[in-house]
């Protein structure tokens, strides 16, 4: 028994290394088995491809370990297996069945290395060292293959990102883009083509924009001039209220919602909106264009309203201003709510009374224009520009 142990003592690695490389062959095939009877991912065995790259695998990870009991200062080349971990990302796995393949693997090889132990001659304390190379290897395998896994999981996130945000210039182009471009792109994409979009502007504070966080199907242009989103059928189940919810604490407004070619116009009216809000002519936090439409409609030529606002409020012009403020905002309310004095004052929280001797007072200012239904109309829109105006201090 000493004689024998003094005989495993003095072999070389190189010595046990030619021994084990004679059954390489036998051994591989014993690893492939293993995987392919207890992993269903690796189960093809009418795929002869496959079979010739999971062998090809399992000869790379023994000749590799081989070569470094061999020779244990020579450089080890991981990118094979760094190519077998984009492999299994290209496959669409995660990193579970491959690890569990290593696993096995190591497991035919230890157990093939202790049946051989009495014939190659091998100590325990050989045998234990050899064990402890399998795994140490092993490791050093997984992270090779890790790091091409999150390498190509990496790149083709960023190439999706990368289409996504092609599609949402496409979307965003004037003039629109053909429906067959933006079929094809977001094809490209991943992206399912929807019956409406909304595009929604996103006030930027000095570029320290924090993102919301936003379903996958939403596109983002984070970086674009205005920061916008892109959300499909805003009016679907449930949409109202995830963008509530993204979007709580965020100064934004929702555009109205259009066709796919339509998305700039989309865009161009929530900018708008969000600009109303900057200037407290609009409220603040989260718009909605569709809340807000006659507003909008209103300050789109603020040029041709105040010249309007000039003519019409004419009759106003040569009173205090709080006599204007007043007279004002009893004509809008009664324009708006009915002629009932009744009516006019409960909007207007004050005695019917006051609103009669009010009502009198615009009917001497402005005559016979109180009948005219256009005049009534332009009033309307004057009025309700002064009000938001008034509101937003800058009247």
């Amino acid at each position: 028994m000493a004689n024998k142990s003094d005989t495993s003592d003095t072999r070389t690695p190189a010595e046990i290394v030619k021994t084990l490389r004679a059954g390489i062959g036998r051994v591989s095939e014993e690893v492939i088995e293993e995987i392919q009877a207890r992993i269903p991912e690796y189960a093809r065995p009418s795929d002869e491809v496959y079979i010739k790259v999971v062998r090809l695998a399992v000869e790379q990870a023994i000749v590799g370990f081989l070569d470094h009991i061999e020779n244990p200062e020579a450089p080890w080349d991981p990118e094979p297996f760094r190519v077998i971990g984009r492999g299994e990302a290209a496959e669409g796995r995660n990193l579970e069945p491959l690890q569990t393949a290593m696993r096995l693997g190591a497991r035919v090889c230890w157990r093939r290395l202790t049946e051989l132990a009495g014939p190659l001659g091998l100590s325990p304390q050989s045998l234990y060292d050899l064990g402890e190379a399998i795994f140490v290897y092993l490791d050093q395998l997984a992270d090779a293959a890790a790091e091409g896994f999150d390498e190509a999981r990496a790149h083709a996130a960023g190439e999706v990102e990368r289409r996504r945000a092609r599609l949402l210039d496409l979307l965003l182009s004037r003039p629109p883009a053909s429906p067959e471009a933006i079929a094809d792109l977001a094809k490209a994409a991943g992206w399912r083509l929807p019956k409406t979009i909304a595009c929604v502007a996103l006030g930027d504070q000095h570029g320290a924009y924090r993102a919301p966080a936003l379903p996958p199907d939403v596109l983002t242009g984070l970086d674009r001039p205005t920061p916008c989103l892109l959300v499909p059928d805003p009016n679907g189940p449930g949409q109202g209220q995830l963008l509530d919810t993204a979007l709580r604490g965020h100064r934004a407004a929702i555009g109205p919602a259009v066709s796919l070619t339509a998305a700039a116009t989309s865009l161009r009216w929530a900018g708008e909106a969000l600009e109303l809000s900057r200037r407290g002519v609009l409220p603040r936090g989260l718009l909605r264009c569709a809340d807000h439409m006659a507003a909008l409609v209103v300050f789109k030529d603020e040029e041709l309203v105040n010249t309007l606002s000039e003519a019409r409020l004419a009759p106003l012009a040569h009173l205090r201003p709080g006599q204007q403020d007043r007279l004002a905002e009893t004509l809008l309310a009664w324009l708006r709510h009915g002629r009932g004095a009744g009516e006019v004052a409960a909007r207007l929280h004050v005695h019917p009374q006051t609103v009669r001797y009010r009502l009198r007072q615009l009917e001497e200012l402005y005559g016979d224009q109180l009948a005219d239904p256009d005049i009534r109309f332009e009033l309307e829109i004057v009025l309700r520009a002064r009000q938001a105006l008034l509101t937003s201090g800058r009247a």
